[in-house]
This record gives C-alpha cells, structure tokens and sequence, in this order.
C-alpha cells in the first residue's frame, strides 16, 4: 500500500486474523527484515507504539555508553575493590 498521506505516517490494515503487513517502505526506513521481532506497546492515550525488538543486553550497553566516560565501568569497580583490599591489608 502506498503512503497516500503526510511522509512518516502509514495506513495499515488489520486482517482477519489479527494480523498486520507493513508497508514496503516503512519498513526500509526502519530496518526492518522478515523475521525481526517487534514489540507493541499501548500508550496512555490509546495510540499503540511498535518499537524493534533488541537483543536486552545491547540495548542496555547502548543506554549506558556514554555514562562511564569510554571506560567500562566493570574497570573501576575492579580498581575500587583492589583498593579496599589494600586498606584492609594495612590495617593492624
């Protein structure tokens, strides 16, 4: 089905079966391949978000990428933990 309407926006009908096809084009602007997982969420409003389904721990990764300044944060909590057990080792 062509995207008869503003750019961005679809018009997607609902089968019988509950099912849903994509137009080509939306799904060559969002990356999307036969066998990609997606997920549908219900919003407040009533409107559904379809959102691709990632790998958890890539998302995640991704999320939290900038947060340790290029430095895997495991690095410092290594540094942080040797550094106690130095403290600990002084002690009388």
């Amino acid at each position: 089905m062509a995207n008869t309407e503003r750019p961005g926006k679809f018009r997607i009908a609902l089968g019988d079966k509950g099912r849903l096809v994509l137009p080509a084009a939306l799904r060559k602007a969002c990356g999307l391949q036969a066998g990609d997982r997606l997920l549908a969420r219900l919003e407040p409003d009533g409107s559904i978000r379809l959102l691709k389904a990632e790998d958890p721990v890539a998302f995640f990764q991704g999320r939290f990428k900038g947060l340790s300044g290029g430095r895997p944060v495991v690095d410092d909590l290594i540094a942080e933990r040797r550094e106690e057990a130095r403290r600990e080792e002084r002690e009388p």
